[in-house]
């Protein structure tokens, strides 16, 4: 963990619910913490006191009294509700440095505001996403892999999609045993490294209604997830499945399993965000720094009315900080 401890939040989407949450997250933490710093623009936030710093080392001193900012202008006019190719730069450079400070070990971790990621990539920002983007930034010979976690009571639930961000017929394509070997490989390792976790168990879904019944109802999980889960057995990772989607999230289900292990987007997604979409945390695995996120976009619809709900930018700031002090 960095001395200071704080964590680095970045910019997000200006004309998004990124401002709104960031100074509601301020208002819920002020007190108890953790404390973080905005890398963003004091211009952009109201109805909360700022406080402009020269370096996130110095926001701790100052987080109950003020919002903590990292300054960093964003070019042009803001329209809440609006999302501007304009304003990509800002968003990137954001993301950018604060990776650089974990790295540098002079913020905790890092945990990124939603972007909109169609407004980047207008402004030829080449990556899917976060996930992509942070691998490039602070990759570790592995591809990153992205966890959403509901780490707090009652949910207490974890889903790692193996495909992420593509076509629901590409992703079924190219998916393949050695796909969901190598992404439970690192799930295992983060869940020991940084949960605290001393033997995970993973349970692994299956593609097809009731998990292929047999063969009866597709040939892919017998072909490909089958073998995955007997591989990954015989390297003594506790996997277990192919498992029936239809079934595996129920609560009794989730007490047998440490992490789900989903084939695509929103094989994982889904049964997340329908338990705790006001609570769930997207962490990126496989990086060299702590990387969570709220598990919500941009919100555009409601941004600027006063209504945003900061629960889960609040839990990922919270997990954040409970990671940064497993790892040290």
């Amino acid at each position: 963990m960095s001395g200071s401890g704080v964590l680095a939040l970045t910019l997000g989407e200006p004309g998004g619910i990124a401002p709104e949450i960031t100074a509601k997250a301020w208002r819920a933490l002020r007190g108890p913490g953790p404390a973080f710093c905005w890398l963003g623009d004091e211009a952009l936030v109201q109805d909360v006191p700022t406080r402009l710093v020269e370096r996130v080392e110095d926001a701790g001193a100052v987080f109950a009294d003020a919002l903590p900012i990292l300054r960093r202008p964003v070019e042009g006019p803001v329209r809440p509700g609006h999302a501007d190719p304009r304003h990509a730069p800002a968003v990137i450079a954001s993301i950018a440095e604060a990776v650089a400070l974990a790295k540098a070990g002079r913020a905790a971790a890092v945990v990124t505001n939603p972007i909109q990621k169609a407004s980047l990539t207008a402004a030829g920002f080449a990556h899917p996403g976060h996930t992509e983007f942070l691998g490039e930034l602070a990759g570790t010979g592995v591809p990153p892999v992205m966890m959403l976690a509901s780490p707090y009571p009652p949910c207490g639930l974890r889903v790692v999609p193996v495909t992420v961000h593509e076509p629901l017929r590409r992703a079924i394509a190219r998916l393949d045993s050695g796909m969901i070997v190598a992404t439970s490989r690192v799930v295992d390792r983060s869940l020991r490294e940084m949960f605290g976790i001393a033997e995970p168990r993973l349970a692994v879904a299956g593609l097809n209604p009731h998990a292929g019944e047999a063969g009866t109802l597709g040939e892919e999980d017998e072909a490909i997830v089958a073998p995955a889960v007997r591989a990954l057995q015989a390297e003594g990772i506790r996997a277990t499945g192919p498992h029936p989607p239809d079934t595996m999230f129920t609560a009794d289900a989730r007490r047998h399993y440490d992490a789900a292990i989903c084939l695509y987007h929103d094989q994982a997604l889904i049964p997340i965000k329908t338990l705790d979409v006001s609570g769930g945390v997207n962490v990126t695995l496989g990086i060299a720094v702590i990387r969570t996120s709220p598990d919500h976009g941009t919100a555009l619809d409601i941004a600027g009315r006063g209504v945003a709900d900061p629960s889960s930018l609040i839990a990922a700031l919270r997990l954040a900080h409970e990671l940064a002090r497993k790892r040290a």
